[in-house]
């Protein structure tokens, strides 16, 4: 075992580290993003129940389950979009990938003012004057409060006037993301990576066109960020390994100091 391994073996077993869930609870009514006509949509989660200590099977309780690749926290390959149609699959993506450092970049206070905030290359560099630069081959997880929406999928889509009024990234700032800066994912708290009305946008869904293209990675539908430090997190995201697949559910767990 290595020193750093050990560190973390030890760090956990001395209670030195807290182990924090950034997982929503998935359910048939975890929100799932809802695109207009005529573009076709993706399920949420269904079970269907196989037995439960009954007839169907005395001594055990399993079941059935259809739920598509982006429903509830998910991981998006860099597949996922056509600027990343040649680039890996789910389960292509190297598993040194799905554990790595994380960074925390909150504007909390800014979304609660606009719920059309959008992230700028500034607002990264000036992050970066106080905590040091981005993660080497690590992600940055953007934290705007909108996890508390996640229970109401009214709230948490939030649409109104002809469109879905959340937070995101700059077309500047995601292609900044993409090619200059080191990071090799981003995770957010909203349905999706890109702001809400990012469609509109000069170069429409620029996380995904841009992030994607370059290889990148990315992470939705976070909770608990309110918990984590803005840095010195150790990110566990863990997509099902679907052959083939643009993406997964996924459970994403953060190591930190207690």
């Amino acid at each position: 075992m290595t020193l750093a391994a050990q560190h973390v073996v030890a760090g956990l077993v001395q209670g030195n580290l807290e182990v924090v869930d950034l997982t929503v609870p998935l359910t048939p009514d975890t929100p799932v993003i809802q695109l207009p006509p005529p573009f076709v949509n993706t399920h949420g989660l269904e079970l269907e129940e196989i037995s439960h200590y009954d007839e169907r099977g005395p001594a055990w309780y399993w079941n059935n389950i259809s739920i598509g690749e982006h429903a509830g926290t998910h991981f998006d390959a860099p597949v996922h979009w056509i600027t990343g149609r040649d680039k890996p699959t789910v389960d292509k993506v190297p598993v040194e990938q799905l554990v790595a450092p994380a960074v925390l970049i909150d504007r909390t206070a800014e979304v609660q003012k606009n719920p059309d905030y959008l992230l700028e290359i500034e607002d990264v560099k000036a992050w970066e004057e106080t905590h040091g630069p981005l993660p080497e081959g690590g992600w940055l997880l953007f934290r705007t409060g909108w996890e508390r929406r996640a229970g109401d999928a009214h709230a948490f889509l939030h649409v109104y006037e002809g469109g879905s009024h959340t937070p995101g990234v700059s077309v500047a700032c995601a292609k900044w993301l993409a090619e200059e800066s080191p990071i090799i994912g981003l995770g957010v708290e909203t349905v999706g990576t890109d702001a809400g009305l990012a469609g509109g946008f000069e170069t429409p869904f620029p996380c995904h066109t841009f992030m994607h293209g370059a290889g990148k990675l990315g992470l939705t539908s976070l909770v608990n960020l309110h918990r984590l430090p803005e840095t010195g997190i150790l990110l566990v995201a863990a997509p099902l390994p679907i052959v083939g697949g643009s993406g997964s559910p996924a459970r994403a767990l953060a190591l930190i100091a207690r």
